[in-house]
């Protein structure tokens, strides 16, 4: 029985919380629905608010597009009242016009009237003259002529001849007093290009080192740069002998390099000769560079700038041919100047007139012939190819060109400019060279010793030693039935054999 009344509480116990939760969930039911209908209706409230603002600020900005749109017309029928106004005037002096034009035309038809009057009785005017003297036209004009000719001839011949030797007597004068003012404003001096090179050793000592054992070092030297190297018992100086500049040059740049080294053997003595063909690249772009900038023109290609700078190493009898150009373009500026002609084309085809014997000994033709083409490959004006291919020429073709001619007279003939002899030696020094490099097989030649001697190299895989024997004698032949030279001329073959391996 306690069982059943303890259930029946339990029971009942449960029965009642679940009503008492159901109540209190009820309640909190209630409470959300209540705070819910609060938010609906503030939500509610902000948007009757936030809309009535919205219509106030739309009525607002139709207000005020409203009278936006009133302005704007109103600006508009300004513009088509002034419109109106400037279109009457328009059409109003459009109509003067028109009336002005008519007037015009009907005054040119009255002149043509007019002149066909004239004109007419000019002809019945002719025709009675024709009538009267028995002469046409033609004929009256022809016998008055001929009747002034006969009368003024002899006082006609008289006076051009008089106007003649006066022209010339100025043009004369005038010429030489251009020519005195070019050659007075230009000044320089001359330095005639000699043979020979001689460089400062540190001490007699290092004239053995040079030479070498059994000479190798000295041979090296002479075999690799192709000039003569003079040892004698001038003290702490040997002699570098030999009738290019550019290979003097290097001769002496490669025992500048060596000298500071200190150690001289063949395989110092190539590099050294390397590094001094790299720095003769540079000083050749220099010096081109130089020229342009001191005879003040610019817009050259690069390339045509280098090949300028190789006439600092070629002469022209004795004189620099670089420096003869710069003082050529300075005097053709001069006399382009009092001429009243284009100072700047001048001052180019003075500086590139000789352009074609930087490169003569490596191409065929004249240098003017040579110098064309190369303005011409580099896309030179006609203006500045003129004066390079027709300096030389009796009857040059433009104004500049005769310009350029008279500049290059002038420097070449300035006394101690040039000597005849050197350019001679030179010449035949070339020559020597040019007929043993005219064999087959030939890899280089140079000529040493003031010409008393020609040392050539031959390609080993191409010449054998019995065949080297025979060029020899081929090359004495050829030099003997070709040249005129006093004495004898010693032909010096060499062939040599160089196997080169690496370990690794």
């Amino acid at each position: 029985m306690e069982y059943i009344i303890a259930a029946i509480a339990v029971v009942g116990g449960f029965f009642i919380g679940a009503w008492f939760q159901q109540k209190k969930t009820s309640r909190r039911i209630e409470g959300a629905e209540k705070r819910a209908d609060n938010i609906l209706n503030e939500a509610k409230a902000k948007e009757k608010e936030l809309l009535l603002k919205a219509q106030d600020k739309a009525l607002k900005i139709i207000d005020e597009a409203k009278q936006e749109e009133t302005q704007r017309r109103k600006e508009i029928n300004g513009l088509q009242n002034r419109l109106e106004q400037r279109e009457n005037a328009f059409s109003q002096k459009l109509l003067d016009l028109q009336e002005k034009q008519q007037k015009l035309y009907d005054k040119v038809n009255e002149v043509q009237e007019i002149k066909e009057r004239i004109k007419t009785i000019k002809e019945e005017q002719v025709k009675k003259l024709e009538e009267m003297a028995n002469l046409s036209q033609e004929e009256a004009k022809d016998l008055l002529l001929k009747n002034i000719e006969e009368k003024a001839e002899e006082d006609l011949m008289v006076r051009v001849r008089k106007l003649e030797e006066e022209n010339n007597d100025t043009l004369q004068e005038k010429a030489k007093d251009i020519m005195a003012l070019a050659m007075q404003r230009m000044v320089s001096s001359y330095t005639v290009e000699l043979t020979t090179t001689t460089i400062d050793l540190p001490n007699d000592e290092m004239k053995g080192r040079i030479i070498g054992r059994e000479g190798r070092n000295i041979k090296a030297i002479e075999q690799m740069t192709g000039v003569e190297i003079i040892v004698d018992d001038t003290p702490n100086a040997i002699t570098v002998s030999g009738f290019s500049l550019i290979r003097r040059h290097i001769a002496k740049k490669t025992l500048d390099y060596l000298i500071k080294d200190g150690r001289i053997h063949p395989t110092k003595i190539e590099d050294a000769v390397e590094m001094a063909k790299k720095e003769l690249a540079v000083d050749i772009k220099k010096a081109g560079e130089e020229a342009m900038y001191e005879v003040g023109i610019t817009g050259f290609d690069p390339k045509l700038v280098q090949i300028l700078g190789r006439l600092k190493y070629r002469t022209s009898y004795g004189q620099n041919t670089l420096s003869h150009s710069i003082e050529v373009a300075h005097l053709a500026a001069m006399l382009a100047e009092e001429l009243g002609s284009d100072v700047t084309l001048a001052k180019k085809g003075g500086l590139l007139h000789d352009i074609g014997k930087a490169v003569d000994h490596e191409v065929q033709g004249n240098h003017t012939e040579i110098g064309r083409d190369i303005a011409k490959k580099f896309n030179l004006p006609e203006e500045v190819i003129a004066p390079i291919a027709t300096h030389h020429d009796d009857q040059p073709a433009t104004l500049t060109s005769v310009i350029v001619k008279v500049a290059d007279a002038i420097s070449s003939a300035r006394p101690g400019a040039r000597s005849d002899s050197h350019e001679n030696y030179i010449q035949r020094l070339e020559e020597l060279e040019k007929i043993a490099t005219s064999f087959e097989g030939i890899e280089k030649a140079y000529a040493i010793q003031a010409g008393r001697e020609v040392r050539v190299f031959v390609k080993p895989e191409t010449i054998d030693d019995f065949k080297a024997h025979n060029l020899a004698r081929d090359i004495a032949k050829k030099i003997e039935t070709e040249l005129k030279y006093p004495g004898e001329i010693k032909i010096n073959v060499i062939r040599e054999t160089r196997v080169i391996e690496y370990a690794r």
